[in-house]
């Protein structure tokens, strides 16, 4: 597909930043989106005048929607939205933060959701886009700590899963993307580095060449992406044991 105006959320920090500019090398117009909007003019100046800040949150489902189904019919419409906005709480043992939790399931399940939606009539209009989720290789199955941030990453790959059914045909793509650790400012607060984890230019790398050839699902890098899918199929008292061990 030739890409002419995108759209990237969560583009202040990590991926998203990494994707936008990444984007915008290549010739497409990328309207980032996120809260900080110090951080995305920071962007636009280091990186391209391809890019024009967007200030967005996305924890605001219905605004997010509305903004993005505006931001299509007024750019002409938009070929490529990358809902990647996304935050990861950890549950702490026994005494789980409601809170923090819904605000991730705000922004990782809703807002992605919205995003996705207010895409989507455009697109389907036009016969031609590109629909692109930023999931995650937790969403393959729970983890020790991780429960909540799993789970709405499942939500994203099996939503996008049921989009890719029913718009089969269209004209219009859905790609599911599942990165391992990433160095972002979610890594940052680890205690010590995450297995195998990647650069950010080299996961946007990776990320950018499966969007470009239309890939339906990637999942990387390869030694977490095969440890993920070995655990996940052990019978389930084999897989609790195993994943215990990951505390």
């Amino acid at each position: 597909m030739d890409y002419r105006n995108a759209l990237v959320t969560g583009a202040s920090s990590g991926i998203g930043r990494g994707l936008a500019a990444w984007l915008a090398k290549r010739g497409v117009k990328v309207w980032a989106a996120a809260r900080r909007l110090e951080n995305l003019e920071q962007l636009k100046a280091e990186a391209s005048d391809l890019i024009v800040p967007m200030k967005l949150d996305c924890a605001k489902g219905e605004a997010t929607e509305a903004a993005v189904r505006a931001l299509d019919a007024e750019c002409g419409g938009l070929d490529l939205v990358v809902a990647n906005a996304g935050v990861a709480v950890e549950n702490k043992p026994k005494r789980l933060d409601w809170k923090a939790i819904e605000n991730m399931l705000q922004v990782n399940v809703i807002g992605a959701t919205a995003t996705l939606c207010g895409a989507l009539p455009g697109m389907l209009q036009r016969n031609r886009g590109h629909l692109v989720g930023i999931s995650s290789i937790a969403a393959f199955g729970g983890l020790p700590r991780l429960g909540g941030y799993a789970g709405t990453k499942a939500y994203l790959m099996t939503f996008l899963q049921g989009l890719r059914l029913d718009l089969k045909g269209t004209g219009v793509i859905v790609s599911s993307i599942h990165p391992g650790y990433v160095k972002s400012e979610m890594t940052s607060t680890h205690k010590k580095a995450p297995p195998f984890l990647m650069e950010t230019d080299d996961a946007v790398e990776t990320i950018g060449a499966a969007i470009y050839r239309g890939a339906e699902s990637v999942v990387f890098p390869w030694q977490m992406s095969l440890g993920m899918r070995t655990l996940a199929s052990l019978p389930r008292p084999l897989y609790e044991a195993a994943a215990r061990k990951l505390r």
